[in-house]
């Protein structure tokens, strides 16, 4: 295979909603995208990946509302900030070709002109919209698709929504759309196909809503101010626009459109698969050619999500066990299509079998004998015998599937053929036996050629792994100091014949074997020391001078107190009336400045700590009898207030001392 351009290749992940709290669910798409460009590349391919973010939309300008900044400062820190989306690829050694974001300038024009044509052209149409509506998923839903009277897709809460709006004719495009998806191959895998036609087209495909206008962080509508585009015609569009659709920015269109695949999550499916298509055959463009559409990552068998506080920093495990690791286990372990469930400890056992006992030590054990035996240099001659040509087979078998697999995004099965042939070198060296080989100078031609089949087994895993673990492959290749042209897909074919010749090095420990119980719990430790490092920084009063001596303390007397009634003092905004069971007999009453902290309601019954022997006091025409101990802190400048409170089980009327 020559080395000349095979052609143009376009790939590219969803674009993500820029996320706070990024974990190893965002970046598994990705990573698996960059797999697959980087194996186009490697065969000759002229490769466009695309990534970027999508920022518009209503959760957007509720989150950036909370966190009092607007929409633009909100999506800039988390795109561009510290430890944010452009770092998080950085960090996973993501190959992408261009980014893009929906607030840049030129796709921002682009999606006006857009929704103009489809305007023009009779396919969208002003209305008014009264359903469901879920913010999380910016998914509008009847109130047969709720799943329990919640979101199907996330299972949260819906809301009542009611605006002017304009509407796309999907319907017009429902036969239009079945067909594409049971009759070829655009959508897979084949069981999402069911999913959408089952679940979407055949109860009835409705009009879509387009634009709204409860909420204005999105792209204008430009002839109809008050209304923003769905961000969903703004995000998909996006695969277009960053090719130069509709804009200047670029012109990459006709070299790149239709796009080959677009990978995306199970949960966005739909939109890639009925709506998205659609909208192009409302203007007339070419369909991207396959939509693919895999699993979820899960954690212990939920789905990974900050509200379920389940999610796994990627920057962790990326220093503990290395980014090549982290990447391998990712598509080595869960099939492509289908949901995975990530665990530490299956993580760890995995770089243990496949990268420190199988890959590792095969690269080791071979450097280290042809060390041993030839100082390194393994010139020409040798002997051959007929396991030679089992091996020599086995590779261009391992090969040819590998390939196979690779284009129909299996990576799972595409590494275990790899794996064959690296098992298969292990079990080649116990049957050649260097050691007793290397023990007289009649055998050494013959365990010359065995160290050349073992370098060229290495060789050829290493080139078929690069894509996977660019940065281990290439430690790989050199320590056998492959050239250049040696390391491409031009070069697969077997060489460990007589003219063959090799000079390896020593090089680090690729895959140390991992203490896994020591592991998990340094990574409870690192998760812990994170968790208290974002906490925010809290100001305390400033400690006193003045020395109180021990029997002066001990004057005050500290009592369990149950609350038996709690309301708010009429006239006040701070005070709150306590009846309190001090287990004299007598009820206690303490006024307490704290109303602005706590409801009455949520106080009845709860243990507190009163000093009770403080002269009685009036405040508002009442008369209070002791004080309730609290703590105050700041925390970003709003005042912060605690009731000490105890474990009920303490009778009311213990001292405490």
């Amino acid at each position: 295979m020559c080395e000349k351009c095979k052609g143009n290749y376009y790939i590219t992940t969803p674009i993500y909603y820029p996320s706070s709290n990024l974990h190893i669910g965002h970046a598994y798409c990705t990573v698996a995208t960059d797999t697959m460009a980087r194996y186009k590349r490697l065969q000759g391919y002229n490769v466009k990946f695309l990534t970027g973010t999508d920022e518009h939309g209503q959760k957007i300008e509720d989150k950036a509302k909370e966190a009092g900044v607007t929409p633009q400062q909100f999506v800039d820190n988390i795109v561009l900030g510290e430890k944010g989306v452009i770092d998080l690829w950085k960090l996973m050694n993501i190959s992408y070709d261009r980014f893009i974001r929906t607030t840049d300038d030129y796709h921002v024009a682009a999606i006006q002109r857009i929704f103009k044509k489809m305007y023009d052209n009779g396919d969208i149409y002003k209305g008014s919209y009264k359903g469901k509506y879920c913010t999380p998923c910016e998914s509008f839903w009847t109130e047969s698709q709720l799943v329990d009277g919640k979101c199907p897709d996330c299972g949260r809460e819906v809301k009542d929504a009611e605006e002017e709006a304009y509407f796309f004719r999907l319907s017009k495009y429902a036969d239009r759309i079945q067909d594409l998806l049971e009759n070829t191959d655009f959508l897979e895998p084949r069981s999402r196909v069911n999913e959408m036609v089952n679940n979407f087209i055949k109860p009835g495909l409705e009009d879509l809503c387009v634009s709204r206008t409860s909420f204005t962080w999105g792209v204008p509508v430009d002839f109809d101010p008050g209304h923003v585009v769905y961000v969903w015609i703004d995000a998909l569009f996006n695969y277009m626009t960053a090719l130069g659709f509709e804009n200047d920015k670029y012109d990459d269109l006709e070299a790149f459109w239709p796009a080959d695949v677009h990978f995306v999550g199970k949960e966005i499916v739909r939109f890639h698969s009925i709506i998205w298509p659609a909208m192009l055959m409302s203007l007339g463009l070419p369909l991207p050619k396959k939509v693919y559409g895999h699993g979820w990552l899960n954690f212990n068998g939920e789905k990974m999500s900050k509200s379920r506080g389940n999610v796994v920093d990627p920057y962790l495990l990326s220093e503990r066990f290395g980014v090549d690791a982290l990447r391998f286990f990712l598509l080595r372990t869960f099939p492509f299509g289908s949901d995975g469930n990530f665990t530490n400890e299956l993580l760890m056992g995995t770089i243990n079998t496949d990268l420190a006992n199988t890959l590792g030590n095969l690269v080791s054990r071979t450097v280290a004998m042809s060390q041993k035996y030839f100082g390194g240099n393994l010139g020409e001659g040798g002997e051959s015998a007929p396991l030679d040509e089992e091996v020599k087979a086995l590779a261009a078998e391992v090969i040819a599937n590998y390939e196979k697999q690779m284009d129909k995004f299996q990576f799972s099965v595409a590494l275990n053929e790899i794996f064959r042939l690296l098992d298969r070198a292990n079990k080649y060296i116990d049957e050649t036996t260097p050691w007793i080989l290397a023990k007289t100078e009649e055998t050494m031609p013959r365990l010359l050629t065995v160290m050349k089949n073992l370098c060229e087994c290495i060789r050829i895993s290493a080139i078929l792994i690069t894509p996977f673990m660019p940065e281990s492959a290439e430690k790989i290749l050199n320590m056998l100091n492959v050239p250049a042209e040696a390391r491409g897909w031009n070069a697969q074919c077997y060489c460990a014949d007589e003219k063959a010749v090799w000079n390896t090095t020593v090089g680090p420990v690729l895959f140390p074997r991992l203490d896994v119980e020591k592991e998990l719990a340094a990574l409870e430790e690192l998760k812990a020391q994170a968790a208290k490092a974002k906490l925010p920084p809290l100001e305390i009063e400033p400690y006193s001078d003045e020395k109180v001596d021990f029997d002066t303390f001990c004057k005050s007397d500290l009592r369990a107190v149950k609350v038996i009634e709690c309301k708010n003092v009429k006239k006040s905004d701070k005070l709150l009336q306590f009846t309190l069971d001090d287990g004299s007999g007598t009820p206690r009453q303490i006024l307490s400045g704290i109303a602005k902290f706590y409801k009455p309601e949520e106080l009845v019954g709860k243990t507190l700590v009163a000093i009770t022997n403080l002269p009685p006091r009036k405040m508002m025409s009442r008369e209070s009898n002791g004080m309730l101990l609290s703590a105050v802190h700041t925390e970003k400048g709003e005042e912060k207030l605690n009731l000490i409170m105890l474990n009920d089980a303490i009778p009311a009327g213990a001292k405490l001392c």
